[in-house]
Formats: structure tokens, sequence, C-alpha cells
């Protein structure tokens, strides 16, 4: 005889029961899934894969899903990153900037990120893929879609990109197509379209179209902009304002790729204070000034191109301090046409030029302490620009050497040191030629990009790398084992000098950041990234450390603990 079920003390009758769980495939059993991890893993595969759907069709979990799995490396072979990038509410440069940022590169368009990718060298093992979601709900969603397009030719990395049917995709010479309204097991995205009935029928698909921008600050008020989302306000500037906002557009467009990553207000208001040009709104310096108060640095200055009070001096290749006292200090800067321009520390006012101008560009200076300037051409050979004072003999005839030996073996870094010239080269050694003698080290795998040398009580020479680090040598004595610093980017430029609190050494790297070392480990080591590529670093006698890029001149000081 069945059971009964009691009715309620109330009178009242029992809720029918529950229908039975829909049972739900584990997505790593699906098809779906199993089509993305055999393109995963195949060399041969294109390098785009899209997967598609109609709304509610899994998409985004599919991807979720993809992010998390298997991502150790296999025996034998190195690790795949894989790096997911939503695309919802981003306008082209902020996907730019964010993918620039995530690859170790630096873009300030997005056709400079394609640029970057295909030519860098950075440090990476194994093939990097990129997980693009909701490419249809894109703030600008044809440009993201030509961002795509080219970046799927590029060799090093691979993209899935999540598209809603009826979303016009990246083009590519070879496609792999997911298409998950053919994979029915697939439970529905998180937040499904509303177009999508209980019944699982799709209505028809909307036109994609930009979204609205929720909650976008003022673009003209600068602690509003500070506070807020840098992607949102990226998008603002790119797709919903023409207006310069007294200067705040423009700075945010110069370097925008260091506001995305800052880390908080404070260190957005230093950027964004440092990329203003001369033509700005008054009122927004001491505004930014007050807000980045508790950054690690002050601005001294800033020159940026178009400025005319005091002129901007061109785009940096190189920099250099010349040695002696803080109050004659004077900065060497030279530009990719081979001139070398003197400017004054104190205010980036014009002291005039050398009288050597160098055919084909410079790649390093360094000023000797007799006051000639030795240059690197682009071909790695030597050239030297007399000072005022008579310079001692054996310095020319070691002068003489080294050129000589540049002739025959282009050096690719260049410093100089009282009685010693340090040269850096392609296949990874430091060599110091000095009056008493050569001294080598093979500091690095692959080419040393920068090197850089301090009289000081104990005399050392720090080279950089394209293999990322940042190493120190005292010419006669075996290099430090361990580097003063390293990155997964090249080192693009090195200055040391003595300074009140100890000897510091600036490093930059490709990824564009900028750190200043106390060498002696005598305080905290402090970082800061422009925004555009750097070029050229300096530290001067007063400890401030000078940023040079294509576009922009900066000068920094240290502040607080």
């Amino acid at each position: 005889m069945p059971s009964a079920t009691p009715s309620p003390a109330d009178g009242r009758r029992p809720s029918p029961p529950a229908p039975p769980a829909r049972r739900r495939t584990p997505i790593g059993t699906r098809p779906g899934a199993g089509a993305l991890l055999g393109w995963l893993t195949d060399p041969d595969a294109p390098r785009l894969c899209l997967v598609t759907g109609g709304p509610g069709s899994g998409k985004t979990a599919l991807l979720g899903w993809l992010a998390a799995h298997g991502t150790r490396a296999r025996r034998g072979r190195p690790r795949t990153e894989r790096v997911p990038v939503p695309l919802a509410g981003q306008s082209a440069l902020g996907v730019a900037w964010t993918l620039a940022d995530r690859l170790g590169v630096v873009a300030g368009t997005p056709a400079d990120l394609v640029h970057a990718l295909a030519t860098s060298e950075a440090r990476r093992s194994g093939r990097t893929v990129l997980l693009l979601t909701d490419l249809h709900a894109a703030a600008e969603p044809e440009a993201v879609t030509e961002l795509l397009s080219g970046l799927a030719e590029v060799g090093r990395i691979r993209l899935v990109v999540e598209t809603r049917t009826g979303t016009r995709p990246p083009r590519a010479a070879r496609t792999t197509v997911v298409d998950l309204d053919l994979d029915l097991d697939l439970d529905p995205d998180p937040d499904p379209d509303p177009a999508h009935d209980g019944a699982g029928n799709r209505g028809p698909e909307p036109t994609p179209s930009a979204p609205p921008l929720p909650g976008l600050p003022d673009l003209s008020d600068p602690a509003a902009v500070c506070a807020a989302d840098p992607l949102l306000v990226t998008t603002g500037y790119a797709t919903a304002s023409a207006d310069d906002h007294g200067g705040l557009r423009d700075a945010w467009l110069r370097a925008g790729q260091a506001l995305c990553a800052a880390d908080g207000p404070a260190d957005r208001a230093l950027v964004l204070l440092t990329a203003l040009g001369d033509g700005a709104d008054p009122r927004l310096r001491p505004a930014l000034a007050e807000r980045a108060a508790p950054a690690p640095w002050r601005m001294r200055w800033a020159r940026h191109r178009g400025d005319v009070s005091p002129p901007w001096p061109g785009p940096v290749a190189v920099l250099g301090a010349t040695a002696g006292g803080p109050s004659a200090e004077l900065v060497l800067v030279g530009d990719r046409t081979g001139t070398v321009r003197l400017l004054r520390e104190a205010d980036a006012s014009g002291e005039g030029r050398l009288a050597h101008r160098v055919a084909g560009g410079i790649t390093a200076l360094a000023p000797t302490a007799d006051g000639t300037v030795l240059l690197l051409d682009e071909r790695g050979r030597l050239h030297a620009v007399r000072g005022t004072a008579p310079r001692p003999p054996y310095l020319e005839r070691l002068t003489e050497a080294v050129s000589t030996t540049l002739s025959r073996h282009p050096g690719t870094a260049l410093a100089a040191i009282a009685g010693s010239v340090v040269v850096g080269d392609r296949l990874g050694s430091v060599h110091a030629f000095g009056v008493t003698g050569l001294h080598q080290a093979a500091s690095h795998s692959g080419r040393v990009t920068a090197v850089t040398a301090v009289e000081s009580e104990t005399p050392f020479v720090c080279s950089g790398g394209a293999d990322g680090t940042v190493r120190l040598w005292t010419p006669g004595r075996a290099p430090v084992p361990e580097p003063l610093a390293e990155r997964r980017a090249p080192v693009v430029a090195l200055h040391a000098a003595p300074a009140p609190g100890g000897p510091l050494v600036a490093a930059a790297w490709a990824d564009g950041r900028v750190e200043l070392i106390p060498v002696e480990g005598g305080g905290p080591r402090r970082a800061f990234r422009p925004g555009p590529a750097v070029r050229a670093v300096a530290v001067t006698a007063t400890g401030a450390l000078l940023v040079g890029t294509d576009e922009s001149l900066i000068c920094l000081e240290p502040h607080g603990k």
C-alpha cells in the first residue's frame, strides 16, 4: 500500500514535488571544450579561434573554463600562458593598452601594439594565448575587430575570440571556428540574454552597437579622472568627447598605458601631471600635485613635443650627465639624428650643443672626467668629442685603441670611468679597456643593451641585456652572481651615478618600467612608468631621475621613504 504524505497542520495542501534537476555535463567533456583543446595543442592550427554562438550558448563559460584548465607545462614543452581580457565597454585604444601591458610591450596606438609584438625581444616561453570575451559588447566593435585582425597575424600569440552570432569577426588567413549553437549540452551563460526565451528559442540577433558608458566621470575634473576606472576614462576620451578638457585629454592619451596600469589615484595623478603640456589649464598642475602627494616621486619639470617655454629638446635617444658638482650639472640629450644638446638640470633650459654631429645617429654616450664626450654610433663605432681642457696623452692612446678595436668588432653599449672605457657586445660580454689592461666578463645571455660605470670607493660597472637582467661587476673580479634587477623584458637603458645617499642605478626596460635602485641597499627601490616607450634614463648628482622618450623628457625627485 503506497505511503501518504500527511497534510500540514494548518490544513494547506502540500506543494507538488520539485521536478528533477537538470543533469549538466561538465564543460570539459563537451564538444566545444574538446574542439578548443584540440586547437590549443595543435602547433599547426590557425592562430585565430572564433568561439561563436547566440546569446545563452555558453561562450563566456567555455572561455572561463579554458583560462583555468591545464595551465601547467608538459614535459618537454614550454608552458602556454593564457591571458583573459574582457572587451565589453572597451575602446580599441583601451584594448591595445591592456594587451600591451599584459604582454610586456609598450604601445601608444593599436597599430603600435601589432608592430611591437611582431618585433619585440620580450622573454616569453611558449606561445601566449589571448582569451578575448564579448567582442559584440565593445565600445568600438569595428575598431577592436580591426586590431584583433592585425594581432592574428603575429606569430608569437594565438587568439580565442568570443563573438556573438551576427557580429563581424576578425579576419585572418586561416581561422578555426567553434560554433556553440551546434553544442546542445552547454550550460547557458551566467547572464542569459533577454532575447533567449524559457523554451530555449532565440529571437532575432540585435545589431551590435557601442554600449552606453554608465558612471562616466567628469572628464574635465582631475580628481574624478584619477579616481575612476582608467579603462572607462580611456573609453570616454576615445569615444565620447572631442573636447581637450583643459589639456587632460591630451595628457591621458600621451601616457594612457601607464595610467591604466598605475596603482591607485595617487600614482595616476603623478603620471598625468608628468604628461601635461605647457598649454594645459594652469589650474590642473596644483590639483594633480596635491593628489599625487602620496606617490614616491615629485615632478621637478617635464618637457613635451609642442612645448615652447622652454622648448622641447626633441626626441630622446640617449642621455648623460656631466661630471662635476650639482651647481654645474648639465644634461646631455642625444637624438636619432646624431645631435647632442646640453640642458641645465635645474629647469631644462638650453646651453647649446656639441660641435660634433654623428652621421647615422647615436646609440650611447659617455662623458668623461676630463670633459671629453665619447659617442657610439649605430654601427657600433666610437667617436670622441674633446672638451676644452687638455687631455692626458694616455687617455688619447686608450681612446684610439678602443676606437680601432670597435672598427673591427662593433660595440652595442658604451660607458666611461676614470682611466677606462667600457663596451658591451652582441654576444653578452662586457669589456673594460683600461690603462692597466683589458678585463672582460660574460655577463648576459644575448646582446648587451646598456652599460654604465661609477667611480666610487669600489668602482663598478653595471650592465643590462636583452635577457632582462641588470648585473654588477668590478673589473678584475668575478661578476656578482645574483642580478641587481630582472624583468621579462629586455633592458633598454642604464645610468648610474654617485648620489648623496650612495650610488644609484637607473634602469629602464622595454615594457616601459623604470626603476631607481640604491646599489648599497640604503633605501627603497622606486619605480615609474611615463607611458610611452622609454629610450634613455640618467641619474644626476642630486639624485634626480631623468626619463627620455620619443616625445618627452621628464625630471623626477624621490620623495618620502
